[in-house]
C-alpha cells in the first residue's frame, strides 16, 4: 500500500472553541488514524508573529493549543507533531522560495489584498501597516508544505489560493532546477461542521459569541444558559431547524439522542431543560479531555519534550532534503563544482519530461528532445499524481507507449519509434 502524506498547520493564536473542536480538532485527529496515511501536525507559531506582537501571548497560546490537540486524542507516537520555529530548514526554504517567486503572484495573496482595500476604504496609503510578513506570509506556508511533500493538505475554501500558490512556487523551482517537489493537493471537506455560538452566529472569536472548549463545567453551565431561544414556553412545540442549541447538541450527540431531542422540541420541552441536557451532553464529551488539558496545561515540560521529539523526527527528512535543495541552486561545496558541472552537460544531453498545469485545471506532461523538439504530448489529467504515475510507467516499462496510447496526443512528424529510442536512451542514463 503506497504512503500518502497529509500536512496540517494549526494556528497558535487565541483559546480553542467548541466549534474549533467539531470543526477541526475533531475530525483531523480522527484522520490521523486512517491507514496508508503518514501525517504531519505542525504548531503554527511563526505565522503567528504576524498578527501579534506580545511574545508572553505567543507562549502561551502555542502552550494552550499544543494542550488542547493532545487532550483531544492527537497522538503523537503516531503522526509527526512538531512546533513550526524548532524546524530551522522552514526559514531557510522560506528564502530558497522566495527567490523562485514573483511579486505579482503574492499580490494576488487574500490577506494582502484585505489589508491593502481596507487601506483603501480608510484614505490611507495602500502599503500603510503592511509588514513584509503579512506579504510573505504565502511563501512561508508554502515552505511548511513543501518542505515535507506533502500530497494532500486539508483546508478551508478560504485558504485554498495558499494551496494553489505553493503548487506555482514548487513548480517554478523544479522547472528551474529539476523534480525536487511534490506538488501539494488541498483537501476541501464540503461536509466540516460549523457550530452556532451563543448569539445564533456562526460560532467565532470575532463575534465574542464561543464557548471555550474546556469550559469548567460550572462555566459551560452558564455560558449555555445564555444561549439565544425564543419566547415560547413550556409545552409549546418548539423548531430545531435555526436553533442553536439544538444544532450543537447535534454535533455531540449520536443520531439516537439527536432524534429523541427532536421529538422532545415537538413536544414542547422548557428551555432550561433543553439546556440542561445539552450542558450534560457536552460535558460528558469534554470532560475527560479537561481533565487531561489542566494535567498537560500544568506540565509544561511535558509538552515541550513532545515538541521536540516531533522537531527532531521532522529533521530527520527536512535536514537532508534541504541539503539536497542547497546542492540544486548551486550553494555547495567548491570541490563539487568539476562534478556538477560533468552531471548537467550529461543532463541537458538527454530528452526529459515537463510537467504542468494549464488553465483548464487539468495536469499534462510533454517529453521533449535533448534540443527542445517535442516528441510526446499527454492529454489532461485530473491529478499531478495520475500525471506522474504515467511518467514513471514510460520510464520504466517497454509496452507503457501501448498500454497508455489513449492519453497520449499524436505529435506531428514524430515516429513511434523516435519515442521508443529516446526512452531508452534516458533508461540508459539512469542505470548507468
Amino acid at each position: 500500500m503506497s504512503t500518502t502524506r497529509f500536512l496540517t498547520g494549526i494556528t497558535t493564536t487565541g483559546t480553542p472553541h467548541l466549534g474549533n473542536f467539531v470543526g477541526s480538532i475533531r475530525p483531523s485527529v480522527a484522520a490521523s488514524l486512517r491507514p496508508g496515511v503518514q501525517s504531519f501536525y505542525f504548531l503554527a507559531d511563526y505565522h503567528a508573529l504576524i498578527k501579534c506582537e506580545d511574545p508572553v501571548r505567543i507562549q502561551r497560546s502555542t502552550l494552550e493549543i499544543a494542550a488542547s490537540w493532545l487532550a483531544a486524542g492527537l497522538d503523537p507516537e503516531k503522526v509527526t507533531f512538531y512546533r513550526q520555529s524548532d524546524i530551522p530548514e522552514i526559514p531557510e526554504l522560506t528564502w530558497l522560495l522566495t527567490c523562485v517567486t514573483g511579486k505579482g503572484l503574492l499580490n494576488r495573496a487574500h490577506a494582502y489584498k484585505a489589508s491593502v482595500d481596507k487601506n483603501h476604504e480608510a484614505g490611507r496609503e495602500s502599503d500603510d501597516g503592511v509588514t513584509a510578513g503579512l506579504f510573505m506570509y504565502p511563501v512561508l506556508m508554502a515552505a511548511d508544505i513543501l518542505m515535507f511533500k506533502a500530497h494532500k493538505v486539508p483546508v478551508g475554501r478560504d485558504q485554498v489560493q495558499h494551496i494553489e500558490m505553493a503548487r506555482d512556487m514548487g513548480a517554478s523551482f523544479n522547472h528551474l532546477y529539476g523534480e525536487h517537489f511534490v506538488l501539494p493537493e488541498a483537501v476541501i471537506d464540503d461536509n466540516v461542521a460549523t457550530l452556532p455560538g451563543l448569539d445564533g452566529r456562526k460560532m467565532s472569536k470575532s463575534y465574542d459569541n464561543t464557548i471555550p472548549l474546556f469550559s469548567s463545567r460550572a462555566q459551560l453551565q452558564k455560558l449555555i444558559g445564555g444561549i439565544v431561544t425564543d419566547s415560547r414556553a413550556p409545552g409549546e412545540a418548539k423548531d430545531t431547524e435555526g436553533s442553536a442549541l439544538f444544532q450543537i447538541y447535534q454535533a455531540f450527540a449520536t443520531p439516537e439522542e439527536t432524534a429523541a431531542l427532536r421529538q422532545q422540541y415537538a413536544n414542547g420541552i422548557a428551555w432550561s431543560e433543553a439546556k440542561q441536557v445539552l450542558l450534560e451532553r457536552v460535558d460528558q464529551v469534554i470532560a475527560p479531555m479537561r481533565e487531561q488539558y489542566e494535567a498537560l496545561i500544568n506540565d509544561p515540560a511535558r509538552i515541550e519534550q513532545t515538541l521536540l521529539a516531533g522537531a527532531e523526527r521532522a529533521r530527520q527528512a527536512a535536514t537532508p532534503f534541504l541539503r539536497e535543495l542547497r546542492s540544486a541552486v548551486g550553494l555547495r561545496s567548491l570541490v563539487q563544482a568539476s562534478s556538477a558541472k560533468a552531471a548537467k552537460a550529461t543532463k541537458a544531453a538527454l530528452p526529459s519530461f515537463k510537467q504542468y498545469r494549464e488553465k483548464d485545471g487539468k495536469f499534462y506532461f510533454k517529453f521533449v528532445a535533448s534540443d527542445g523538439r517535442l516528441l510526446l504530448q499527454s492529454t489532461g489529467f485530473d491529478a499531478p499524481k495520475e500525471a506522474g504515475q504515467a511518467i514513471a510507467q514510460l520510464q520504466q516499462s517497454p509496452d507503457a507507449l501501448q498500454a497508455l496510447a489513449a492519453r497520449l496526443a499524436p505529435v506531428e512528424g514524430v515516429a513511434p519509434a523516435d519515442v521508443s529510442a529516446a526512452l531508452q536512451a534516458l533508461a540508459d542514463a539512469a542505470a548507468a
